[in-house]
């Protein structure tokens, strides 16, 4: 068997990537090979393959948001090359973060299958291997949806061999190989979702969203949108969208029933370390509200991915995911809107006015809250506000825990779970597949149920087209980690960011030998190591 030290994730930390949990659950300081072969040391691999998402989702999100129509940066600023495409090259900041992290998941996966075969048996063993094939298939779609083609690794490594050439596996093989590793472990899962783990329900849902995404390529199949269609339909499994928007996103609320996967946390799993263990997906999405000494600990917001125009306008006038998406009216204290079940009493400190107010809505709701800051549509986004102020542009509050600590710079203090799979989404993916299909009248269907939800009245045929779906992702699925990925899949990547984004001109996207830039560079680190000289950069960035 040949093993392949895969960039410098591989060659020089492969193990660091285990000796978190062996230091946490290994109070005997036996060896990997002597603790991994026991039912309790099994059961510790198989978390880590778990802790994994937890890193992965729970950093900075440049990757899966920056650079796009719907996000910018405000006050401080983001890497500039992710977020603007000028400068992005194979050293860019936050190029390497998904190809590190990911191919420390995909050995932790690689290292627990091999240890499947020797260790204690339980009845348990085979759903755990099947679990962490899709958690390995997951990260290879991360991967390849971000850089194109990439090294394909499914041997273990055990550290005692480096071999420093390695050759990509074409996008096309890797879809083949993430589409046949779901399709492999689908019978042996559980469906319910219950206890955290992969079940057959998230794995249909990631299924609708691989063949969704092959479906675009120039190697697609040509059954991929049906395919697609299928799965998100059995995903669905006939289950309506009932919870209240705002109920998704109440905290504490995270594991409903509408939720298939996710990145799970808890205030016992991150006290140990609770600025790094948590996640950031609250610190993004708005701007700066004063720091720890404020307003009852308001939490840390990084003014950076700040709403754009566009996205705000996305919302109309009684879409009930306009008030549960955005901190409207900001009280004091801040926590007070989540901590108090009257705030009839309490002040209103800002008000974000909605682009439906007219002159009597501004004059009322003015008159009502004389002491409130009154911020005007146009005046709150990261293109027409004043970002040298605090609150000057209006906060996204979905992911606000009001039970972490302030995130003293930029810290993962969150621990309310991240939400990678819900059903609102898969909804939109089936809309999205048949639409491709040719049976625009059932993907009217699935769009119109997400929009039965919100409030607002059904879409007609006339509208459904992608330029639609995009829009509807953007209200559903705001800062939710998906767009750069919804863009770059649909080819409007380069057409909405550069007419949305004003950060963003069409010409950034230029790359080498008039290559566009819709694939990300392979890290540099990446490619220094690697003696195969097969292994080349992607075309933009030559």
């Amino acid at each position: 068997m040949k093993r392949i030290a895969i960039i410098f994730m591989m060659a020089l930390t492969i193990f660091s990537g285990c000796s978190d949990f062996l230091e946490e659950e290994n109070k005997s300081y036996i060896t990997a090979e002597e603790f991994y072969i026991t039912s309790a040391g099994y059961n510790s691999l198989i978390t880590s393959n778990y802790t994994m998402l937890g890193q992965i989702f729970g950093q900075d999100p440049w990757l899966f948001m920056a650079g796009t129509d719907m996000y910018m940066e405000g006050r401080n600023a983001e890497p500039v090359g992710l977020s603007q495409y000028t400068e992005l090259n194979s050293q860019s900041e936050g190029i390497s973060f998904l190809y590190s992290l990911c191919y420390q998941a995909i050995q932790r996966a690689n290292t627990a299958i091999y240890y499947a075969d020797i260790t204690e048996k339980t009845d348990m063993v085979d759903r755990y291997v099947a679990e962490v094939r899709f958690l390995r298939a997951l990260s290879y779609f991360m991967l390849v949806q971000t850089y194109g083609g990439v090294p394909m690794v499914e041997d273990y490594y055990d550290g005692k061999e480096l071999v420093f050439e390695f050759a990509g596996a074409s996008a096309e093989k890797i879809y083949s190989y993430i589409i046949s590793e779901m399709e492999a472990v689908l019978p042996v899962l559980a469906v319910s979702n219950k206890d955290g783990r992969v079940n057959s329900r998230a794995v249909q849902h990631y299924l609708a969203l691989v063949y969704l995404t092959r479906a675009y390529e120039s190697f697609a199949a040509s059954d991929d949108f049906e395919k697609a269609a299928t799965y998100a339909d059995e995903a669905i499994a006939g289950q309506p969208l009932d919870i209240p928007f705002d109920q998704l996103w109440k905290p504490g609320n995270e594991r409903n029933a509408e939720v298939l996967f996710s990145a799970q946390y808890s205030q016992a799993s991150i006290s140990t370390d609770p600025q790094n263990l948590g996640n950031q997906q609250q610190n993004f999405f708005g701007p700066y509200l004063g720091g720890n000494e404020v307003n009852g600990k308001a939490p840390y917001k990084s003014y950076t991915l700040c709403p754009t125009r566009h996205a705000i306008d996305l919302f109309e006038e009684g879409d009930e995911r306009w008030d549960a998406t955005f901190m409207v009216e900001v009280y004091t204290p801040y926590y007070a809107y989540f901590r108090e079940s009257d705030l009839s009493e309490i002040p209103v400190a800002h008000f974000y006015e909605p682009k439906w107010f007219d002159a009597t809505d501004s004059i009322n709701y003015r008159l009502e809250h004389p002491d409130a800051e009154y911020h005007s549509y146009g005046t709150y986004d990261p293109e027409g506000g004043n970002v040298s102020l605090d609150y000057s542009t209006i906060i996204v509050k979905k992911f606000d825990d009001p039970n972490s600590i302030y995130a003293g710079d930029g810290g993962r203090t969150s621990a309310r779970d991240f939400i990678m799979a819900r059903l609102g989404e898969t909804y939109l993916i089936a809309a999205e597949a048949y639409l491709g299909a040719g049976d625009a009248g059932t993907g009217l269907l699935r769009l119109n149920e997400v929009r039965r939800r919100s409030g607002m009245p059904e879409a007609l045929i006339s509208d459904f087209n992608i330029n639609y779906i995009l829009d509807e992702r953007g209200r559903e699925l705001l800062g939710e980690y998906k767009r750069w990925f919804d863009l770059k899949r649909t080819g409007k990547l380069v057409e909405r960011a550069s007419a949305y984004n004003p950060l963003i001109e069409q010409s950034n996207f230029s790359g080498n030998g008039g290559e566009l830039k819709t694939l990300r560079p392979i890290p540099q680190d990446a490619l220094d190591l690697n003696r195969n000289d097969s292994f080349q950069q992607n075309p933009a960035y030559k």
